[in-house]
């Protein structure tokens, strides 16, 4: 089975104002389809093993019973205006070291921009057959948010 998918959508928007968005903790969950992420605090990160928390709410995958809760992102791929990548530390010990991550990719029209979603790292095998948390679906609507977010209308 696939530990890993990836989504790519073109948005009509140059990568620096996607980017803009990607690194800051409010434009996470202004644009993350789940619902999970409630309100986050912290200032915009700029390279490798910046953080911020996220407040979150399981609730609204009602698969597991951790209601509120709160995670640290940490980034752990950052290259300007092309790639940002993070894992979260949550409630869970040791951290599971799952990633999400997006690559832009400048075009004549705009911006490929493929986010991905990364579980190859789990080791715990209880856990890991919970994955994806996420479906490729969630990551297709998050771009869909991301579009209507960034892209003038």
């Amino acid at each position: 089975m696939a530990e890993l998918f990836e989504i790519t959508r073109l948005i009509y928007a140059e990568p620096s104002a996607i980017f803009e968005l990607l690194t800051t903790p409010g434009g996470h969950v202004a644009i993350v389809s789940s619902g999970m992420l409630q309100s986050a605090e912290g200032s915009p990160v700029s390279a490798v093993d910046d953080e911020f928390v996220v407040h979150m709410d399981r609730e609204s995958l009602n698969d597991l019973p951790m209601g509120k809760y709160d995670v640290r992102v940490i980034i752990t791929g950052f290259e300007k205006d092309r790639w940002i990548e993070w894992t979260i530390i949550g409630t869970v010990r040791p951290p599971l070291d799952h990633r999400y991550g997006y690559r832009l990719e400048p075009i004549e029209e705009g911006t490929l921009v493929t986010s991905y979603y990364d579980w190859s790292r789990v080791t715990n095998e209880d856990i890991k057959g919970r994955f994806p948390i996420i479906p490729e679906a969630g990551l297709r609507a998050t771009l869909g948010i991301l579009a209507r977010t960034v892209e003038d209308h």
